[in-house]
């Protein structure tokens, strides 16, 4: 049976980590996979989830399974934190959500959803967008067009273009959108721009499919779901896939809600039932252990408080190797002006250099991230931000 399969590329980041592990130069820097890391390399526990854990630990008093939606508590907390606690869609009951497998979990549950109200459904998608978006929508079974989201030549966003295409959407087209910390070019809109696309949607009646994998690494948890807020607060539906990989550290724990906003209280029963049905049918059953840790955390006012003190930390840090980046490129005499690197937020930045550069600089400099140019910012540190400057200056 087996023999009639052909063989399959690697996936491109992955196999740059498995490279990067056979490298013997002591110097190698690895800005491929995107997991937040602290100054010695690390991708540590947050102190908030090792005292959520011992709570869990103390209190659990069983491993059956939790509730087909998953643990209640932590869809109420994400559902608060995302969409804030007086949210109007909340107190009208317009919300549908399971917790899911992770991000990935949460964009494949809703995926499944939209292929069952219109198997023809066709889904917008940024160019470019994070790699794995279109294999997890696609294998739905839905369309996948792009609109215009970022110039290299000038590190900046095509807004002119990408609001050209979108007014040429049809109604019940989808349109994904990045919450905050766009995946890959760290290139977010504007609070003018998220209003501009909300005027659009509302003109062609497209319906908003909006993921939020880093909350709080952009500007700060109010401030990075303004886009998202504004959306689900004027429009009759949007779908929202959200991660706490990132901002609770919980990457192995697969810790992901999917929800859907819809028109009124009696539809969203309807779409309750539906995704939940929908997960019954992939993995019928939701984890616990990491969406408990989340309730805990969100439940309990101080390990909330030190739980967001620990994302603006992450956050802060990742702005100042930004700018330690771009200070030693200069520094370095880079012939290329760096500076947007600062504007850009979140974990990566497009470095808008040529696949040849980023191919040139990982074989004779031993530095590792995607042909895109895409780089993990959290891979920098004190220790090896000027080799990474004099390579990347080498082969400009």
């Amino acid at each position: 049976m087996f023999e009639v399969l052909p063989h399959l590329a690697p996936d491109p980041i992955l196999g740059l980590s498995a490279a990067f592990r056979e490298d013997t130069n002591p110097n190698k820097i690895d800005l491929g996979v995107g997991v937040y890391k602290d100054e010695q390399g690390n991708t540590p526990i947050l102190s908030s989830v090792e005292k959520a854990q011992k709570v869990l630990l103390d209190t659990e008093t069983s491993k059956t399974y939790i509730t087909p939606q998953g643990n209640q508590g932590f869809i109420d907390g994400m559902l608060s934190l995302l969409l804030g606690k007086t949210s109007p869609v909340l107190l009208a009951d317009r919300v549908a959500a399971v917790q899911a497998p992770g991000g990935c979990g949460a964009l494949r549950i809703l995926s499944e959803l939209l292929a069952r109200c219109n198997d023809n459904a066709k889904v917008w998608v940024s160019d470019p967008t994070w790699a794995n978006h279109i294999p997890l929508i696609g294998s739905a079974g839905l369309k996948i067009e792009t609109y215009p989201y970022f110039d290299k030549a000038s590190a900046s966003i095509r807004f002119d273009a990408m609001m050209e295409t979108l007014r040429k959407t049809e109604k019940g087209d989808i349109v994904l959108l990045h919450g905050c910390c766009h995946n890959p070019t760290g290139a977010d809109l504007t609070n003018a721009q998220w209003d501009e696309v909300l005027e659009v949607a509302k003109e062609r009646e497209f319906l908003p499919f909006i993921d939020v994998a880093y909350l709080g690494f952009g500007e700060g948890l109010e401030e990075d779901a303004y886009g998202m807020r504004l959306l689900v607060e004027n429009l009759p539906e949007v779908i929202v896939a959200a991660s706490c990989s990132k901002n609770f550290g919980l990457y192995r724990e697969r810790v992901g809600l999917a929800a859907i906003i819809t028109e009124d209280s009696a539809t969203r029963k309807i779409a309750q039932g539906q995704i939940q049905s929908i997960a019954r049918g992939i993995y019928s059953m939701p984890p616990s252990y990491g969406g408990a840790l989340v309730d805990i955390i969100l439940a309990d006012e101080a390990l909330n408080n030190e739980w967001v003190s620990e994302v603006n930390e992450m956050r802060d840090r990742m702005k100042s190797l930004r700018a330690m980046l771009v200070q030693n490129l200069h520094d370095n005499g880079s012939p290329k002006d760096f500076s947007f690197v600062n504007d850009q937020k979140g974990m990566f930045s497009f470095l808008c250099i040529t696949p040849e550069q980023v191919r040139e600089v990982r074989e004779k400099h031993s530095v590792y991230f995607v042909d895109s140019s895409r780089v993990n910012i959290a891979g920098i540190n004190q220790e090896n931000v000027e080799t990474l400057a004099k390579a990347l200056v080498s082969v400009l």
